[in-house]
């Protein structure tokens, strides 16, 4: 065996359908339990424990109980990015569907992306902050702009605080298959518009849903 990370054994564990179904769920940012997984997957419950159990071992998921109930959830942005970026793929150079219908339409406006903003309300957003050097963007790296303190802290976002994880990160984004913005700060773009009351999350769905005032709202600020 070659030395170096294991593609092929993430890969078997993504791409069985049942598996991939649970994990797209879950890109909602929402933990799910062992049934409500089982529905997605469509598959019966013991199978989807089986499922569950795999994609444990495999580092994917993590779990938390709360009381009788245990609760499955994507084990990072890593692995939300890893999600959205075979989608793209498949997007790409996978089999042609029929016309997506309304609420397909709407998944590609504005969505959730695990914890982050998505679709083309995102990628338009990112292009923005770019084009007033509040971010800047090279190649495939994001990092903070001279003026990103200043301008994030008027609207009650601080991009110093001591993060797990990057502040700014690049995600490829399925629908319009170029990169909006992931990371600690795209994160709290998506809290501050949703806590704003800006969009709605769709109920059942991983669409966002901007109002009108919203949208200008939103397209003003970033």
């Amino acid at each position: 065996m070659r030395e170096g990370p294991d593609i092929a054994r993430i890969a078997s564990l993504v791409g069985d359908p049942a598996r991939a179904n649970m994990l797209n769920a879950l890109m909602g940012g929402t933990a799910l339990t062992a049934s409500e997984l089982a529905l997605e997957a469509g598959v019966s419950l013991p199978t989807a424990s089986s499922h569950l159990g795999k994609l444990m071992e495999g580092g994917l998921l993590t779990v938390a109980s709360q009381g009788r109930h245990r609760y499955y959830g994507l084990a990072g942005p890593q692995v939300a990015g890893m999600i959205e970026a075979i989608t793209g793929v498949a997007e790409a150079v996978g089999p042609k569907r029929v016309r997506p219908g309304p609420r397909d339409a709407a998944m590609r406006v504005a969505r959730v992306c695990y914890d982050h903003l998505a679709g083309e309300q995102a990628v338009a957003m990112l292009d923005r902050l770019v084009a007033k050097n509040v971010l800047v963007r090279d190649e495939q790296e994001i990092r903070l702009g001279p003026s990103a303190a200043s301008h994030f802290a008027a609207i009650g976002i601080d991009v110093y605080t001591k993060p797990r994880r990057p502040v700014c990160r690049a995600c490829l984004d399925w629908s319009v298959r170029r990169s909006h913005l992931a990371g600690t700060l795209g994160a709290a773009i998506l809290d501050k518009i949703l806590a704003e009351k800006w969009a709605r999350r769709e109920k059942d769905s991983r669409a966002v849903i901007f109002s009108l005032p919203g949208k200008q709202a939103f397209e003003k600020v970033f």
